[in-house]
């Protein structure tokens, strides 16, 4: 049954009321003035020059970058076995450990962020790259618990006891068999882990230094003090690599099948 003309008008003024202000800051970072002002009194990539000649931006945008590859890698690595483990196996406390894995979500950033500093300054972590890993994996994790714990649900128990049947060890059966049929729920969870940590700011504040920055900090410093458009075009920096690795995400493997709906 294909939805009505008011469903779809609906819907239409949804993406129109989440998408306009991304429009308007796409337009503003194109101004040739020296203000946040709308509509801008030029267009100009003057903006976009002065953020590449930004070396302190652009530092932050490598740490960030870095940082963010470093964190979908951790959470992966141990939120694909505690996934496994949470979906797949039956032992008791399953369901305290899986809702232990998603309690970061339950709390806010800011209570999270004040809690790390105050576990990571006595041991010398405080902005450091270990330090900032371990906080940004720590909010990552749970969204790679989740995923993956869907697409391996997904995947048929019938195929691995058919290994069993084979010789396969259960290790084996779920390296060879359960892990490759689930690999793009891991390619999501890996993107959408990324994105959590590249887009991350509120904990970072409380952990980074003056020799170690990411690039969400970095932009609240410059907002502070400066109402250029600078601040558009980092945004509309920010939106596109989200962009880009949802796009990637979608063109290498599909948001349904990396899902497990497929």
């Amino acid at each position: 049954m294909r939805p009505g003309w008011v469903l779809r008008a609906f819907a239409g003024a949804g993406y129109a009321l989440l998408l306009a202000p991304a429009l308007l800051v796409a337009v503003i970072s194109f101004s040739a003035g020296d203000f946040l002002t709308f509509p801008p009194p030029g267009l100009s990539l003057r903006w976009y020059a002065a953020l590449v000649a930004n070396a302190e931006l652009m530092a932050a945008l490598r740490n960030s970058a870095l940082l963010a590859l470093a964190v979908a890698a951790v959470a992966l690595l141990t939120g694909i076995p505690a996934a496994y483990a949470v979906a797949r196996l039956r032992f008791p406390g399953r369901d305290a450990i899986a809702g232990l894995l998603a309690a970061p979500l339950l709390l806010p950033t800011l209570v999270l962020g004040l809690a790390l500093l105050l576990a990571l300054q006595p041991l010398r972590l405080a902005a450091t790259w270990p330090g900032l890993l371990l906080a940004h994996s720590m909010i990552a994790l749970p969204f790679a618990v989740r995923i993956m714990t869907t697409a391996l649900a997904a995947v048929p128990r019938d195929l691995e006891e058919a290994a069993w049947t084979l010789g396969a060890t259960p290790l084996r059966a779920a390296l060879r068999v359960t892990l490759p049929i689930a690999a793009p729920g891991a390619v999501a969870a890996g993107a959408l882990c990324f994105l959590v940590s590249f887009d991350e700011t509120v904990i970072s504040l409380f952990l980074v230094g003056p020799r170690l920055s990411t690039l969400p900090v970095e932009m609240f410093r410059y907002a502070e003090n400066r109402t250029d458009p600078l601040v558009a075009a980092l945004a509309m920096t920010l939106i596109g690599v989200a962009l880009g690795v949802v796009l990637l995400v979608e063109r290498l493997v599909g948001f349904t099948r990396a899902l497990g709906r497929e």
